[in-house]
C-alpha cells in the first residue's frame, strides 16, 4: 500500500482523490523539521504547502520517498537539489491558484493606487479627509510585468480590461505569444525605466533571487508603484524602503516577504505601503484546486506513469504517451540492454533520434533511456539518472537525423568504453518494441525476458550447437535472429529464451570454435 503524509492541512477534496485509489493518508498540520525527520521514513509520498520545510535532512530520512508534492506553486521550502540526488520527484500545482493570485495582485494595485486602506483607516478613526487621499487612475498607465507565466498572463488580461499599456519581461516566452495578449516584450531594464506600476510574478530560485537590484530601482520613473504577490527575496526590502523614503517610489503593495512573518517593520509601517500576510493563494477555491491538482498528479505518476508539473524530470502526460507510443518503453529497454553489454560506466553515452520523433520534444525518451541504462549499474530513477551519469564522468550527447532509413523512427544509443564503441538501435513495430541493430549488425529481437547475444563467425554449425546445448537443458528458444554485414565475416546471433540460463550453460555455448563471446541479457 502506498503511504502518504500530508502536512499543512491539505484540503479534504484532495485527500479524497488519494483515498479513492487505495492510498493510506496520514494528515498533520505544520511539522517542524525535527518532527518530520522522526516519521518521514515510513512514507512513499510527502505533500506540503508553504509552511512545512523539507530540507536535505528530511529527504535523507525519507528512505522510501518517491514524490514530494507541493500544493501550490513555490518550491523554495523544498530542497529540490537534494531530492533530485535521491531520485525523488518534486512536483507542484501551478494552475490551481492562478486566478486567486492574479485577483489579489489587482486588488493590491487598486488598493495602492486609490489609497483604499489608509482612507478606510482614516474614516474609522472619525475623519473625513477627501483631499488627503487623492488617487491615481489605472487607465492609460503602463503596467510592467516581470514574469509571464500563468499568473503574469492573467494579470495582463485584467490590465487590458482596465485600458492599461502592458510591458513584459520574461526570457522564456516568445514575442508572437505575447502579442496575442497585448504585451510588448522588453528587457528587465526596459520594464524598470518605462513602467508606472511594476508587478513581479516569478518563482524564487538562484536565478531570480534579488533580480531587482539597486541599479534597477534607481532607473525607475519618479512616482512608480511596485507590487509583489510572488515570493519574498526577489529584491532587498531595505532598498525598497530607501527609495520610498526618498520619494522615488510613490507606493508599494506587498503580500510576500524575505522572512515570514516579516521583520521589516519600518517598511510595513509606512502609510503608502499596503501589506497582506501572504494571501495570494488564500481563497477557498484556490486551496481546493491545488489540493486536487497535486493529489491527482501523484496518482497519475505512481499508478499511470504520467508525470506532470515536475521540477526535476520532464513532463510525461497523456499526449506524450499517445504520441510516442511504445518508444518510451523501447528507450528504457535499450538503456538496460546496452548497460549489460558493457562491463562498467562508459566515457560517453550518445543518444540519436531519427525519423518523425525528431519533430517533438525528445526529453521524455532521453529520461527513460538514461534511467534504464544507469539502473543496471546502481538503483536509479528518471530523476537522478542524469546526475549519476554526470557524477561518474559520463559525457552525454544527443543527435537528431531526419531520415531513419527503412524505419519510421529509430532510437540509437552508443557507449564509448576503453576506446571502443558499442551501440544498440531500436524501433516500434505494430506497437511492439524491437531491437533492430547491434553495433550496426541488422537483427530483429524482442527486448523482453532473457536473451542471448553471441558474437560469432558466419560459419555453419553455430545455430545447431546453440540449439543442442539449450535442448539438453530443456530451454526453449522463443525466437532467433542473426545479423551479418558480409558473407562469411563476423556476425551477431540473438536468441529470445523462454527462461534464463546459468553461467555453466553460457560457458558451454561459448566452447564452439566459431563463437567469440556469449552474453546473457535480462530485460
Amino acid at each position: 500500500m502506498i503511504k502518504v503524509l500530508a502536512t499543512d492541512n491539505i484540503e479534504k477534496e484532495g485527500i479524497e482523490v488519494l483515498k479513492r485509489e487505495g492510498f493510506h493518508v496520514d494528515e498533520h498540520g505544520k511539522l517542524t523539521v525535527e518532527q518530520l525527520c522522526e516519521i518521514i521514513g515510513d512514507y512513499d509520498v510527502l505533500i506540503v504547502r508553504s509552511a512545512t520545510k523539507v530540507n536535505a535532512s528530511v529527504i535523507e530520512k525519507g528512505k522510501k520517498l518517491k514524490i514530494i508534492g507541493r500544493a501550490g506553486v513555490g518550491l523554495d521550502n523544498i530542497d529540490v537539489e537534494a531530492a533530485t540526488q535521491r531520485g525523488i520527484i518534486v512536483m507542484n500545482a501551478p494552475e490551481g491558484n492562478t486566478i486567486s493570485a492574479a485577483e489579489h495582485t489587482f486588488g493590491l494595485i487598486l488598493a495602492m493606487a486609490r489609497q483604499i486602506p489608509s482612507a478606510c483607516a482614516s474614516m474609522k478613526s472619525g475623519k473625513w479627509d477627501r483631499k488627503k487621499f487623492m488617487g491615481t487612475e489605472l487607465f492609460g498607465k503602463t503596467l510592467g510585468i516581470i514574469g509571464l507565466g500563468r499568473i503574469g498572463r492573467r494579470v495582463a488580461h485584467y490590465a487590458t480590461a482596465f485600458g492599461m499599456n502592458i510591458l513584459g519581461y520574461d526570457p522564456f516566452v516568445s514575442e508572437d505569444e505575447m502579442q496575442q495578449l497585448g504585451v510588448t516584450l522588453v528587457t528587465l531594464e526596459g520594464v524598470c525605466s518605462q513602467a508606472d506600476i511594476i508587478t513581479l510574478h516569478l518563482p524564487l530560485n538562484k536565478d531570480t533571487e534579488n533580480i531587482l537590484k539597486e541599479k534597477h530601482f534607481s532607473m525607475m520613473k519618479d512616482g512608480v508603484m511596485i507590487v509583489n504577490v510572488a515570493r519574498g527575496g526577489l529584491f532587498d526590502e531595505s532598498i525598497l524602503e530607501k527609495y520610498i523614503k526618498n520619494g522615488k517610489i510613490k507606493a508599494a503593495a506587498l503580500d510576500v516577504f524575505s522572512t515570514e512573518p516579516p521583520v521589516c517593520s519600518g517598511l510595513i509601517g509606512m502609510d503608502n505601503v499596503v501589506v497582506t500576510p501572504h494571501l495570494g493563494a488564500s481563497t477557498k477555491e484556490a486551496q481546493i484546486n491545488v489540493a486536487r491538482d497535486i493529489c491527482k498528479q501523484i496518482v497519475d505518476a505512481l499508478i499511470h506513469k504520467i508525470i506532470k508539473n515536475a521540477a526535476n524530470v520532464p513532463s510525461i502526460d497523456k499526449e506524450v504517451i499517445s504520441r510516442f507510443g511504445g518508444y518510451l518503453t523501447l528507450a528504457e529497454k535499450i538503456g538496460l540492454f546496452l548497460g549489460q553489454m558493457i562491463s562498467k560506466m562508459p566515457e560517453s553515452l550518445t543518444i540519436e533520434y531519427a525519423g518523425e520523433i525528431t519533430n517533438y520534444d525528445t526529453r521524455p525518451i532521453r529520461a527513460y533511456l538514461m534511467k534504464g541504462f544507469v539502473e543496471w549499474f546502481q538503483p536509479a530513477t528518471y530523476v537522478n539518472a542524469p546526475l549519476i551519469l554526470k557524477e561518474n564522468g559520463v559525457k552525454l550527447a544527443e543527435k537528431k537525423k531526419i531520415s531513419a532509413q527503412q524505419f519510421s523512427n529509430l532510437i540509437t544509443a552508443e557507449a564509448e568504453i576503453d576506446g571502443k564503441n558499442i551501440s544498440l538501435a531500436g524501433t516500434v513495430v505494430a506497437s511492439e518494441p524491437r531491437i533492430v541493430k547491434i553495433d550496426d549488425y541488422p537483427v530483429e529481437a524482442v527486448p523482453d525476458g532473457a536473451l542471448i547475444v553471441c558474437r560469432n563467425d558466419d560459419v555453419p554449425g553455430i545455430v545447431g550447437h546453440i540449439g543442442m546445448v539449450l535442448g539438453k537443458r530443456n530451454v526453449n528458444i522463443a525466437s532467433m535472429t542473426m545479423g551479418r554485414k558480409v558473407r562469411g565475416g563476423p556476425a551477431i546471433t540473438v536468441l529470445n529464451l523462454d527462461q534464463e540460463i546459468d553461467n555453466q550453460t553460457i560457458n558451454e555455448i561459448g566452447k564452439f570454435p566459431g563463437i567469440r563471446s556469449v552474453q546473457l541479457i535480462r530485460l
